[in-house]
C-alpha cells in the first residue's frame, strides 16, 4: 500500500509541474504527461476552453429528449446493459459509477455507487449529459471517441479543474461494420483508483462488440478465427460474417488484425479472397461437428477457423430440405494443398487463340496500360482478369470487381466514386469508400463496362487522367492507384458509332485489347474438362474420369453458355455419381448436348421441358452430395413424381436414382 501511495504522490507532482507548464506558461509539458492527454489538452484549447478557471454550465436533456436518444441506440443498450450490471457486480462498494454513452459523447445510461452517484450529478455525469471533449474538456469519454483507442484520464489530467476528483476510464465501441457507435466508462474517485480499471473497461468494451457482431449477424453464417485454437469462442477471436454464396458482409477488428488486412479490403470480397479457402469445403467439413474447428493458413500463417450461426440449408422447389448427413466423410487433406492461385500460367491449356491472349496480357505486367477483354458472356472475362492480376506485382493488393450491368443505374456512381456522408437520402452518415478507393494499389476489374451509363463515363475518364477520384458530396479529390481492367460482350466500336459509349473513353480503356475465343472455338476441351473436373473433385480426394463418348459429346456441343455452362455441367455430373462410382458416360450429361446441332455459333436446340441443370448452381455453397439431392427432387417434382421420367431427365437409370432418393 505504501508503495502505491507514493506512486500516486509522485503522479500528482508531475501532474501539478505539466499544468503550470500548459496553463500558466504556455508550454508543452514533454515527458511529464502521456502524450495522448497533452494532445486532448492542446484541442480543449482550440476549442476555446481557456483554462482551469472556466467552468462550463452543463444541463442534461430532458427525459423526452434522452428517451428519444436512447431508442436510437437501441442496439448499443440491448446489448450494453448487461455487461454494464456485470461490471458493476465486479467494483461494488468502490465508490464507482458504470456508463454507456454513445458516439456523440451523449452519457445514455448509468449505474453506480448511491454515494458516488451524488457527487458525479454535481458535475452532471449522468444519463442525458454530453461528455463531449469539446464540451468539458479533456475526459475519458470524450477523448476515446476522439481518439478511437481506450483512454485513462486521472485526477488533475482532465482539463477542467473542478473534474479533477474523477478518475474515468473509457474504452471505445466498435460496431459490426467497423463504425464507432459508442464507449463504455467506469469513473470513480481519484484518490480509490485502481490499476485494473482499464483493462477492466477494455474487456468489457469487447464483450460488448462481440455480442453486437452476433446479433446483427445472426442469420449469417459466423467465421470465427484466430491463430491459438484456445482464443475460439473468447473476445479476442476474429469474427466474420458471410452470406452462403460466400460474400464477406462484415469483418470485427480482431480479424482484420489477425488476418493483416484493411477491412475494405475484406468486405464485399469472396471467402475465398479474404481467406484462401473454399467456403463450402469448410461448410461441409464442419457442419455435422458444430463445436470443432480445423486450420487453414492464410498468407502463411496457421489460423484455426469455426464456423457458427446459420449454416446454409437445401432449398428445392420453394421448400427447404434439411442437409442430410454425408454417406462417408470427407478425406482429411491438409488445407495448404487446395487448388493453386489462379495465374495466365494456369488458364494456359493448350488453345491456339487462348495462348495468343495469354501472351498479349502477359507483356503488360507491371506497365501503367489499361486492359480491354471482350469475348462472349461467360468465355471467362472475370477469370483470365484474376489470372492477370494475380500474375502481377499487384498481386498481392485488392482485386476489386464491380460489374457495371448488374447494378441499377442510380447506384453505380456511388459504388464506383464512393460517397461523402450525408450525400444522398439513405447514405451513411460517415459516408463510403467506391470501388475505385478499395482498389487503391491493386486492380480494378469493370465488367460489362459497354453498360456504364454516359454521364459517369465521363467522370470514370476524368479519373484515369488524372489519377483521383472525388465522392459523392465532397469536393476533395483522393489520389489513387489502380491496375484497371476492362470487359464487355459488347463491340465498343459499334457502341461508339451509335453515340452509347465515348470515344475519348474507348481509345483510353483500349490500351491493349485481348479476345477471348468462344468456347466452342477452342481446341482444348478436353484438358479443360480434365482441370475443371480436378477442381471440383480435389475435396473428396477421389478423382473422375470421363468416358470417349462423354468426351465427345462436349466436344461438339456448341456451348451458348461457354465455360460457366461446362462448369455447371460437370459439376452436376459429378454429383450425380454414386459412391463407387468415377466414370462420367453420356448418361450422366443432359439430353441437351445431344439434341444440339453440330457447332455454329447461334445454334439452339429445342430444349427439354425440364433441366435440372439449369437449375443447379454454379458457385454456391452446396457439396456435391447436396446437388445431386437438388437435381434428384427437382426432376421428381418436374416428373410429378414419375421415377422413370425423372430418370430420364436426369440421364440415369431407374436403379441409380431410387438409390438416391433412398438415402433422403
Amino acid at each position: 500500500m505504501g508503495q502505491m501511495q507514493l506512486v500516486a504522490e509522485v503522479h500528482g507532482e508531475r501532474l501539478q509541474q505539466a499544468r503550470q507548464l500548459f496553463f500558466d506558461r504556455g508550454l508543452v509539458p514533454e515527458g511529464l504527461v502521456d502524450p495522448l492527454i497533452i494532445r486532448s489538452w492542446e484541442r480543449c484549447r482550440r476549442f476555446g476552453l481557456g483554462d482551469t478557471g472556466l467552468t462550463p454550465v452543463l444541463s442534461p436533456m430532458d427525459r423526452v429528449a434522452l428517451k428519444t436518444e436512447q431508442e436510437r441506440n437501441r442496439c448499443l443498450l440491448i446489448q450494453g446493459r448487461p455487461i454494464m450490471e456485470h461490471v458493476f457486480e465486479q467494483i461494488r462498494d468502490s465508490g464507482s459509477m458504470v456508463i454507456l454513452a454513445d458516439a456523440n459523447g451523449l452519457l445514455l445510461e448509468t449505474v453506480g455507487d448511491a454515494d458516488f452517484v451524488s457527487r458525479a450529478d454535481r458535475v452532471a455525469l449522468s444519463a442525458g449529459a454530453s461528455w463531449d471533449e469539446n464540451v468539458v474538456g479533456t475526459n475519458a469519454v470524450g477523448t476515446a471517441l476522439l481518439e478511437e483507442t481506450p483512454v485513462s484520464v486521472l485526477g488533475s489530467e482532465h482539463f477542467l479543474e473542478h473534474n479533477g476528483f474523477l478518475t474515468c476510464c473509457a474504452s471505445p465501441i466498435f460496431g459490426p461494420d467497423g463504425r464507432l457507435i459508442g464507449v463504455l466508462d467506469i469513473s470513480g474517485d481519484y484518490r480509490s483508483h485502481q490499476r485494473h480499471t482499464l483493462g477492466l473497461v477494455r474487456l468489457s468494451s469487447a464483450i460488448v462488440e462481440k455480442r453486437l457482431f452476433e446479433a446483427v449477424h445472426a442469420r449469417d453464417i459466423l467465421v470465427c478465427f484466430h491463430p491459438r485454437a484456445d482464443y475460439l469462442g473468447s473476445p479476442k477471436e476474429g469474427l466474420a460474417a458471410v452470406t452462403p454464396d460466400g460474400q464477406v458482409l462484415a469483418i470485427n477488428r480482431n480479424g482484420t488484425e489477425i488476418l493483416g488486412i484493411r477491412q475494405v479490403d475484406a468486405v464485399r470480397r469472396d471467402f475465398s479472397m479474404v481467406f484462401e479457402s473454399n467456403l463450402s469445403a469448410l461448410v461441409d467439413r464442419l457442419r455435422h461437428n458444430p463445436q470443432g474447428s480445423c486450420e487453414i493458413h492464410v498468407n502463411g500463417k496457421a489460423i484455426h477457423l469455426q464456423l457458427r450461426g446459420q449454416l446454409p440449408p437445401l432449398a428445392v422447389a420453394g421448400r427447404v430440405f434439411d442437409e442430410i448427413p454425408a454417406a462417408r466423410p470427407a478425406a482429411r487433406r491438409p488445407e495448404s494443398a487446395g487448388t493453386p492461385k489462379l495465374t495466365l500460367d494456369t488458364l494456359n491449356t493448350g488453345d491456339g487463340r487462348l495462348q495468343a491472349a495469354i501472351d498479349r496480357a502477359r507483356r503488360m505486367l507491371g506497365r501503367d496500360i489499361p486492359i480491354l477483354i471482350q469475348g462472349e458472356s461467360g468465355a471467362g472475362k472475370e477469370m483470365f482478369a484474376k489470372a492477370f492480376h494475380n500474375s502481377g506485382p499487384r498481386r498481392d493488393s485488392a482485386f476489386v470487381a464491380l460489374n457495371c450491368a448488374s447494378i441499377p443505374e442510380t447506384l453505380i456512381e456511388s459504388e464506383l466514386f464512393g460517397y461523402q456522408g450525408g450525400a444522398f437520402t439513405g447514405a451513411r452518415k460517415e459516408g463510403a469508400p467506391g470501388k475505385i478507393q478499395q482498389a487503391h494499389g491493386g486492380t480494378l476489374f469493370l465488367d460489362e463496362i459497354g453498360d456504364m451509363p454516359l454521364n459517369l463515363q465521363a467522370r470514370l475518364l476524368r479519373v484515369l487522367q488524372e489519377r483521383c477520384v472525388t465522392p459523392l458530396g465532397s469536393t476533395r479529390a483522393i489520389q489513387v492507384d489502380i491496375s484497371l481492367v476492362c470487359a464487355t460482350h459488347r463491340k465498343l466500336r459499334e457502341e461508339v458509332a451509335r453515340g452509347t459509349f465515348r470515344e475519348d473513353l474507348y481509345y483510353r480503356l483500349n490500351g491493349m485489347s485481348v479476345t477471348l475465343p468462344a468456347l466452342r472455338e477452342r481446341t482444348d476441351i478436353r484438358t479443360l474438362v480434365s482441370k475443371l473436373a480436378a477442381a471440383e473433385t480435389a475435396s473428396r480426394g477421389n478423382p473422375v474420369r470421363f468416358s470417349e463418348g462423354a468426351l465427345q459429346a462436349m466436344e461438339h456441343y456448341a456451348w451458348p453458355g461457354n465455360i460457366r455452362q461446362l462448369f455447371n455441367v460437370i459439376r452436376v455430373a459429378i454429383a450425380l455419381l454414386d459412391d463407387a462410382e468415377t466414370l462420367i458416360t453420356e448418361t450422366h450429361l443432359p439430353e441437351e448436348l445431344f439434341e444440339a446441332p453440330l457447332g455454329g455459333a447461334g445454334s439452339t436446340a429445342s430444349a427439354p421441358a425440364f433441366d435440372p441443370w439449369a437449375a443447379a448452381p454454379l458457385e454456391g455453397a452446396s457439396s456435391l452430395d447436396a446437388i445431386s439431392r437438388q437435381a434428384a427432387l427437382r426432376a421428381l417434382e418436374a416428373a410429378g413424381g414419375n421415377i422413370s421420367s425423372a430418370a430420364r431427365q436426369l440421364g440415369i437409370s431407374r436403379n441409380t436414382l431410387y438409390r438416391k432418393l433412398g438415402r433422403m
